[in-house]
């Protein structure tokens, strides 16, 4: 069994210094929230950790694959309830390919085997929400 570690300090008021093996980031809440607007918002880290996940396995796969991109980005959306407590109930990922020539059906397959296969984010969440994932093409 493996097992990853996150260490949060309080810095005052609603804001937090947390590290994990990677780095340190600095959570906070909106203004609006009370917070000070110095850091990022914890739910919309979950957006940042599936996006991360998944572009992780694209990276590899297009490599693996030799899918010829210039690039690529992912949009993430998350839909919350109206509840007090507010959770996700629902995910948009849109998958963004740049190239001049795009072999779609080899990035669908990569798409496929990221949202379906490899990426553990996206598998978790998958229990909890709808996702929906567009793939979208465009030339550079």
């Amino acid at each position: 069994m493996n097992t990853t570690k996150s260490h949060t300090k309080w810095i005052g008021g609603l804001a937090f210094e947390s590290t994990n093996p990677g780095g340190t980031i600095t959570i906070d809440a909106s203004k609006e929230q009370g917070g000070s607007d110095s850091g990022l918002r914890p739910k919309a880290l979950m957006l940042n950790a599936l996006a991360g996940c998944s572009a992780m396995d694209i990276a590899n796969l297009v490599g693996k694959m030799r899918a010829e991109i210039d690039t690529f980005t992912i949009d993430v959306e998350g839909d919350l309830t109206d509840e007090e407590v507010q959770t996700y109930h629902a995910f948009r990922v849109s998958y963004n390919f740049f190239g001049s020539d795009l072999d779609q059906e080899k990035l669908e397959k990569i798409v496929k085997l990221s949202t379906e296969k490899y990426c553990g984010v996206m598998l978790m969440f998958r229990q909890f929400a709808e996702i929906e994932i567009t793939i979208n093409y465009f030339a550079s």
